[in-house]
Parts: structure tokens; C-alpha cells; sequence
């Protein structure tokens, strides 16, 4: 079966505390996000909250796609780094028909006296993939990535 993963990885200068501040702030993405420009979902979100979300492409398209929370995982220690993780997974017609699936991961982590190191991933199977975009999906999600990186330290 086919699979992608576009991915992005960002180091922002900022406690990861912080950085899951905006993570989480569900509502307020349409401040900052150039590529996920609005989302709907309770904040903060909470495992089986359905999040919806706008999506611009870089080529200034837009798109919804449903999805539904499947991980949260605040800040916590983990040895000597910290971690936390977002995660969802796509509910769109092509995932209920077995054609796309889609799983995102957001994940934090933060080694003493470091940055805090923003890594996200999209883990897509099924046979149409290809339409799935995943070069334009890893180019969103860098955009995404940067602009978290420009609001967080914006607010430290």
C-alpha cells in the first residue's frame, strides 16, 4: 500500500512550555498560521474533540479537512528532555473509504538549556496518496512550523 510522510522540523528559542501555549491555542491559529489559517476545536483540545481545519496552499487554495484529536501529551519529563505531542488523525470521506489515510503528529522537545525542537509529521497510507499532495502538504507544514517558531518567540 502506498505511503508519504512530509514532515517539518523548526528549533525555536523558547521554554516548550511555551511553545505548547501556542500549540494548543486552538483558536487563536488564524493570528499567526499562514497555512492552517483558521481551525474549529475546543481549547484546549482533549482526545475524541473533533478539530476542523482551514488549509491554505501555498499556490492560495483552500481546503477544509475534518479530523478528530487522537493524542495529547502536555509537557512532562521524559529523563532529561522534555516532551510533549499533539496528535490527530483525517476523517474526510477518502479515510472513510479506505482511499487516504491520515495520522499527524506535532511533537516538542527540549533539552536542558536548549531549544525547543518542533518536529511534525503526516503518516499517510492507502492507494491514493499520490492525491493526497504530500510535497504541498510538507511545504504547508514547514510554513506552519516557521510561523510558530516567528509568534512564540514573538512572545517570549
Amino acid at each position: 500500500m502506498p505511503e508519504a510522510r512530509p514532515a517539518a522540523t523548526v528549533a525555536i528559542n523558547a521554554p516548550l512550555d511555551a511553545v505548547w501555549a501556542v500549540m494548543t491555542d486552538i483558536a487563536a491559529y488564524g493570528e499567526w498560521n499562514p497555512f492552517c489559517y483558521r481551525a474549529d476545536c475546543p481549547s484546549p483540545p482533549k482526545v475524541g474533540d473533533p478539530i476542523k481545519l482551514y488549509v491554505r496552499w501555498s499556490n492560495g487554495r483552500t481546503q477544509t479537512s475534518p479530523e478528530r484529536i487522537s493524542i495529547v501529551e502536555p509537557p512532562a519529563q521524559d529523563g532529561e528532555i522534555r516532551r510533549a505531542t499533539l496528535g490527530y488523525v483525517y476523517e474526510g470521506l477518502p479515510a472513510k473509504l479506505g482511499l487516504v489515510k491520515g495520522r499527524r503528529l506535532q511533537r516538542l522537545s527540549q533539552e536542558p538549556g536548549g531549544p525547543t525542537i518542533y518536529d511534525t509529521v503526516e503518516e499517510f497510507a492507502g492507494p491514493l496518496v499520490a492525491l493526497a499532495g504530500p510535497e504541498r502538504v510538507r511545504e504547508g507544514f514547514q510554513r506552519h512550523a516557521d510561523a510558530l517558531k516567528v509568534r512564540v518567540e514573538s512572545l517570549s
